[in-house]
């Protein structure tokens, strides 16, 4: 059985990570609140090289680009957490003899580089990032590639788990998959049609999984 997984906000605390960043940033090039407010709102939902050439020119910043992203990277990978019992609920998977697939947008050194720095790679049988394969969630392909590098296919029986009802749920659907769906809090909207499994974080989402497959 494969179980695919979202990232961030689903696997690791983007949110905080990011928040904590941005703060530090500021603070270290003595920027405005305003300022802070446009990086966030920059790289909310996420990050690229690009992203940095934008902001160095509205921000009047003086650093090279690339030198900007590297920074970014850097503080990210030391500030994002992984969500409690993530590894824990992971380590059941495999111990029950579930194949485990990374499909999350984003750039590859950064997704690479949290996954390393909070110690889960070694988790997983392939890792799928939309910048390395020209494919992003919900396109189907993100997700025959990450089944690909896990070396499987998709099937009924794939999991899809995420925190966003469009790129994980909605997308993994479309992609015949069967869905968990990380709340973090939020109400499902009714517009969407609703996921397998509703759960309030990750660590319920993989019992509801394990249950649902027993």
């Amino acid at each position: 059985m494969l179980a695919l997984f979202d990232l961030d906000n689903t696997l690791i605390d983007r949110r905080g990570g990011m928040g904590s960043w941005v703060r530090s940033f500021v603070h270290s090039r003595s920027l405005s609140r305003a300022a802070e407010s446009a990086i966030c709102d920059r790289l909310r939902e996420r990050a690229y090289p690009a992203d940095f050439v934008h902001l160095r020119k509205i921000l009047g910043l003086v650093d090279d680009p690339d030198d900007l992203w590297k920074e970014y990277v850097d503080g990210i990978t030391r500030s994002v957490r992984c969500y409690p019992k993530v590894r824990e609920g992971l380590e059941r998977l495999r111990g029950a003899g579930w194949t485990l697939g990374i499909a999350t947008n984003g750039a590859g050194d950064i997704q690479r580089a949290k996954l390393a720095a909070t110690g889960l790679t070694h988790l997983f049988h392939g890792i799928c990032v939309s910048e390395e394969i020209g494919a992003r969630k919900p396109a189907r392909a993100h997700f025959e590639v990450a089944a690909a590098l896990c070396g499987t296919r998709l099937s009924t029986a794939t999991w899809m788990v995420g925190d966003s009802p469009e790129t994980d749920i909605a997308g993994g659907r479309a992609a015949g998959l069967r869905t968990a769906w990380v709340a973090d809090g939020r109400e499902w909207s009714d517009d969407l049609r609703a996921p397998d499994i509703a759960a309030r974080d990750v660590a319920e989402a993989i019992e509801a999984v394990l249950a649902a497959a027993a």
